[in-house]
């Protein structure tokens, strides 16, 4: 085995109407293959797929983990000799293409860690692939949301193992990369990985509250396009009322067990990666808008420009976003299906309030997510710069909201740099802990 290491604005404009039927999501839809269960069965899988040539990109805190070693010998138990990347420094563009460079263009690269490695690797097994790949990463534009023509192919050479929750990346047509300090979204079918496999060695050392964080971040990429475009869909909305049911129920599981001080078993872990790949692959939000989703947007330059996990920011602002919505801001969303979505919920945690906003931080509260952002109006500037330029001001994500629009969610959303929480970022007091919950 060879190793390298490598608040909204006080002069509210009136809604245009909602844009949310042009550029739909298309209702072709092609399910990604059925993951691999378990580590042992990669050597069979490895024969069938007939590579010749095996890159592993890892992640430098599992690289000397048994998930690692143990892939290693099931690549080696069929004759291959494995070159181990460890992500150890940059993971830019520039890292993508030295990475590319060592690659055949039909090279199996496996994918071991979060989803910084396994975007990583998308990105890398098709430059390896596609020779005029990168252009279309580096071509001059300011949106960040970045679309793939479908000449590019319908999988990546890459077999992805996820070892954190939440994401989805290895069933997701997804990868998140930087350029020039930026974090772009680009996606596509060339995307999808030929392969995922889910193990349990694989999050076994995945702290609780990365767990509970996973379970919040699957809930919220399951309810965000159902409740930010308000076309009724009955089949799919029924899949993501149960979906987010599931999901609910297990970050209370998890909750659960942290305030028992339990290990997370790696059947709830597995229960987990099934519902957050669910969230990802698409079929429920077939016939929705792309653009529905505002608050993943602002958070992610948020998170950015403060060096934040992204998850911290996208719970100061979905608690933010619901209030406006609620009270009746439809350029975020559709009151009726946020209540809509929420009486379902509800029915799963009736604990819960019956107001969606107050219950969400409710949630949050007793899932024990940290969500404070502390941010000087220096830093909620620079954010609102980026988050114009990247998705507002014309681009159909956030084309109805001004900057002054942007800068007062974020304000509400963060605490400032002194410590001192605004009202909306305290949020009402919880109505119990883990510990009572059924």
């Amino acid at each position: 085995m060879h190793t390298e290491t490598a608040a909204l604005a006080t002069r509210r404009r009136p809604a245009r109407p909602a844009k949310v039927r042009k550029g739909a999501i298309r209702p072709e839809f092609v399910p990604p293959a059925p993951p691999l269960r378990g580590i042992g069965r990669l050597a069979d899988w490895l024969r069938q797929d007939g590579t010749r040539a095996v890159t592993v990109v890892a992640d430098p805190a599992v690289a000397r983990q048994p998930v690692t070693t143990k892939v290693c010998a099931q690549i080696e138990s069929v004759g291959l000799t494995p070159t181990v990347i460890v992500l150890d420094g940059p993971t830019g563009l520039d890292e993508v293409a030295e990475a590319a460079a060592r690659l055949t263009p039909d090279e199996l690269v496996v994918g071991i860690g979060g989803g910084t490695t396994l975007d990583f690797a998308k990105l890398a097994a098709l430059s390896a692939r596609h020779p005029d790949f990168p252009r279309y990463l580096t071509s001059p534009q300011r949106s960040g949301f970045l679309v793939l023509p479908p000449a590019l192919g319908s999988r990546a050479r890459v077999l992805a193992i996820p070892t954190t929750l939440g994401t989805g990346s290895e069933l997701g047509t997804v990868a998140c990369f930087t350029r020039d300090g930026a974090k772009l979204l680009a996606t596509g079918s060339c995307l999808r990985p030929v392969a995922a496999l889910w193990a349990p060695e694989a999050t076994e050392t995945l702290p609780a509250e990365l767990i509970a964080d996973g379970a919040l971040e699957a809930l919220f990429r399951t309810v965000s396009p159902y409740t930010g475009d308000d076309t009724d869909l009955p089949e799919q909305d029924a899949e993501v009322e149960s979906l987010a049911a599931r999901l609910v129920v297990a970050g209370y599981e998890v909750a659960a067990l942290r305030a028992e001080r339990r290990p997370v078993p790696a059947a709830l872990r597995l229960r987990i990666a099934e519902s957050s790949g669910e969230s990802q692959i698409g079929r429920i939000n077939i016939g929705r808008s792309p653009y529905a989703v505002k608050c993943w947007a602002m958070a992610n330059e948020l998170s950015t420009t403060l060096n934040l996990a992204k998850m911290r920011t996208v719970s100061a602002l979905w608690p933010v976003l619901w209030r406006h919505t609620l009270a009746g801001d439809t350029r975020l969303g559709s009151p009726a299906r946020v209540h809509r979505l929420w009486t379902a919920l509800r029915r799963t945690a009736p604990w819960l309030s019956d107001d969606p906003a107050d219950g969400l931080l409710q949630l949050m509260r007793d899932w024990r997510v940290d969500r404070t952002v502390r941010a000087d109006a220096a830093r909620i500037d620079r954010a609102t710069t980026r988050i114009m330029r990247g998705w507002g001001a014309g681009l159909p994500i956030l084309d109805e909201l001004s900057a002054a629009d942007v800068r007062a969610l974020l304000t509400e959303a963060t605490e400032p740099a002194s410590g001192a929480a605004s009202p909306a970022a305290r949020g009402p007091q919880t109505l119990g802990d883990a510990t009572r919950r059924p």
